[in-house]
């Protein structure tokens, strides 16, 4: 390994990696960075953001970045950028020509640069009081203590390789660190489909269902690891591979490392981009203990909606003779079902069925009202829409009301006021109860 201090000075030492460690300015390691006048400076607008004691939480903080590709590169930057006060920086590759599409901050005289060396580089003259520590490393078993040893506050994983990144999950969950984990953003374009949620509701995606599926066999995790995914279905695939006569041929034969992909799949460079910087806010806000709800992970197709609708018109028309007084298109059901309710039965406390069963669960509910002038949007299961049935058309039982007073105590449910218009206006109020529907 050839160690390249803070001071230049190289020394060897038997181990198959090199890492460049030090931050060209070591004085300030282990001080409150925000008392330097010019950190405070370029700072500014974070502390504005987040507060002084906030950010020295940010400041203080030790996150680990493996891969540096078009995610990692992107999420270290803005790490770097928001006053982290120190990185370590992972990858055993270098700069590419074809990386230049994606990468933060490679030129082209980087290339053929260890990805780690060449971040480290431009990063120290955009923050020179970080402490960096970069090391041409790939991550396995053997390289696991020298990685996540240290304590970091935050692990994250942009490796596009399955057992790299299942046997790095593994070890995070293993030691308790907390860990941010990126799925594939190759072949994507569709920037507004990238969510945050859990391992287990990450769909449309090939290699986050393989590392599902592994974690679960091999060590009995299914969830509790966050994930950046998209719910966009991949919109090109891996190239055929081409050897040097111009056939195709078999990639395995090609691997420098086992298991490692040798095709290649198109990458638009901004989805990478957007994955890393969807990757920095959410470690970001966790550092500085800002309280962040992540959007409901709702994938349903539009027939969905269609659906829900035509049972509520049908509901009316059975009990009224006529829907004259629900005037709600597929649009306005979808919002309720999808923002309101989050897709779920208004009595269930939290969503059970996720991702790829998600339809399922919806296929169970539909709409209904509590009464005639006010329509009670209440997503239930088909058998308790019976009840409501009962009520609607005045005959109430004991065990109906009771069902009724749990629907309307869970919070300020949402309601559709009819003012005899014709023309019915959504109104929601406070919503500090949806949460907990």
């Amino acid at each position: 390994m050839i160690d390249i201090k803070g001071n230049g000075l190289a020394s060897e030492t038997p181990t198959n990696c090199s890492a460049v460690t030090g931050s060209g300015n070591s004085k300030l390691a282990g001080v409150d960075l925000l008392n330097d006048e010019i950190v405070s400076e370029q700072l500014t607008r974070n502390i504005q953001f987040f507060g002084v004691e906030s950010q020295q939480k940010v400041t203080a903080s030790y996150v680990v970045v493996i891969g540096l590709g078009g995610v990692g590169s992107h999420a270290a930057s803005m790490l770097l950028r928001s006053g982290v006060g120190r990185l370590l920086l992972v990858d055993f590759d270098q700069v590419s020509v074809s990386s230049l599409n994606r990468n933060a901050v490679a030129t082209r005289a980087d290339v053929g640069i260890p990805k780690a060396q060449c971040l480290k580089d431009h990063f120290l003259s955009i923050f020179p009081e970080c402490h960096i520590e970069a090391k041409v490393l790939l991550y396995n078993v053997s390289s696991e203590e020298e990685i996540l040893s240290g304590h970091p506050d935050f692990v994250l994983d942009c490796i596009d390789n399955i057992d790299t990144k299942v046997a790095l999950l593994a070890a995070c969950v293993r030691r308790g660190l907390k860990v941010l984990s990126a799925t594939g953003a190759g072949g994507r374009a569709d920037p507004t489909r990238i969510h945050i949620a859990d391992l287990r509701q990450s769909t449309n995606d090939p290699l986050s269902r393989a590392v599902r599926h592994r974690l679960k066999r091999e060590y009995g995790i299914e969830d509790g690891i966050p994930v950046v995914f998209s719910l966009e279905k991949p919109k090109a695939k891996l190239l055929p591979f081409k050897g040097p006569s111009g056939e195709e041929e078999n990639p395995s034969d090609y691997q420098i490392l086992p298991g490692f992909r040798v095709r290649i799949i198109p990458v638009l460079g901004t989805i990478p981009a957007i994955f890393g910087q969807v990757m920095a806010s959410y470690v970001l806000t966790q550092l500085a203990e800002l309280q962040v709800q992540p959007e409901p992970v709702i994938n349903l197709a539009i027939d969905h909606y269609r659906m829900l609708h035509q049972r509520l018109i049908e509901h009316e028309e059975s009990l009224y003779g006529t829907a004259m007084h629900v005037q709600v298109d597929v649009e306005e059901v979808m919002y309720v079902a999808k923002e309101l309710w989050h897709g779920r039965n208004a009595r269930e406390p939290s969503a059970k069925d996720v991702g790829r069963s998600m339809w399922r669960s919806v296929n169970g509910l539909m709409l209904v009202r509590l009464d005639v002038r006010t329509i009670i949007f209440i997503l239930a299961k088909l058998l308790a829409a019976k009840k409501k049935d009962k009520i609607a058309l005045g005959v109430v039982e004991k065990s109906d009301l009771v069902v009724v007073e749990e629907l309307v105590e869970i919070g300020n449910i949402p309601t559709l006021e009819f003012d005899g218009s014709g023309k019915n206006g959504l109104e929601v109020g406070d919503r500090s109860g949806e949460g907990a529907l």
